[in-house]
């Protein structure tokens, strides 16, 4: 078993991945993403690209090949030990914004802390810095039902965050908000991320999405096709064009 470049964060290795009808969503899938990157995962519905997310953050097994996080051989770990890694160290976003009907705004934010042993004040102080960052520190204290879906996705994406996780996997993150929204939430995503050091693993089908990203790589039928390389974007100036080698 060869372990991967001290550079590498996260590395993978001809990933192989076949749904229960038989459809292949990996094919030889391998990658590396280097500490504090930001790696979009471009291509169409049905490429494999949440299946990748999936499989390098240990939420589903691939069924051949290997995955690691920094020197832990991810494939190789019990269920359990999955489960806290990515509690301790990984934070996610669906497209879709799933939060605690029971609890509120804050408490739905905070709630990953809180389960990492981080007491109620402290989960609070972060919870509300993350959800005044991205605009809906207002909505704190109501319940899911009574925001909209795009103040719901917020409240995710401000969950994801406030853990400071090693490594942040976003599926589409910016779905199910408005176009006028999109630039707003991804820049507060990536400037965090930038700032605090965070990995980012980023799905998506968008161009301006991937156009955020450090560098972009491109799945097609579950297999990588090419890889895009992107200069950083200055903030006082428009997406920067991107240079494609094959």
């Amino acid at each position: 078993m060869e372990a991967p470049p001290d550079n590498d964060v996260l590395w993978a290795r001809s990933l192989h991945f076949t749904h229960r009808d038989g459809t292949p969503a990996l094919q030889g899938v391998s990658l590396g993403v280097r500490e504090g990157e930001i790696l979009a995962v471009s291509g169409a519905r049905g490429s494999g690209k949440t299946t990748l997310l999936r499989c390098l953050s240990g939420l589903v097994p691939a069924q051949r090949g290997e995955v690691w996080f920094n020197s832990v051989p991810v494939h190789t770990l019990r269920p359990a030990a999955r489960e806290r890694l990515r509690r301790d160290r990984f934070g996610w976003i669906d497209p879709e914004p799933v939060l605690v009907p029971e609890l509120n705004v804050w408490e739905n934010a905070a709630l990953p802390m809180m389960l990492r042993g981080t007491t109620r004040r402290r989960a609070k102080v972060a919870a509300q810095e993350w959800l005044e960052r991205l605009d809906i520190g207002d909505r704190a204290r109501l319940r899911p039902h009574e925001l909209q879906q795009s103040e719901r996705q917020r409240a995710c994406i401000a969950r994801a965050l406030a853990t400071g996780p090693t490594v942040l996997f976003a599926d589409e993150p910016t779905a199910p908000l408005h176009h006028a929204d999109r630039a707003h939430v991804l820049r507060t995503l990536t400037t965090a991320a930038r700032s605090h050091g965070i990995t980012v693993v980023l799905a998506t089908h968008d161009t301006e999405t991937a156009a955020l990203a450090d560098r972009t790589i491109a799945l097609l039928d579950g297999r990588r096709v090419n890889t895009v390389h992107l200069p950083p974007v200055p903030e006082t100036e428009g997406r920067a064009a991107c240079s494609l080698s094959v």
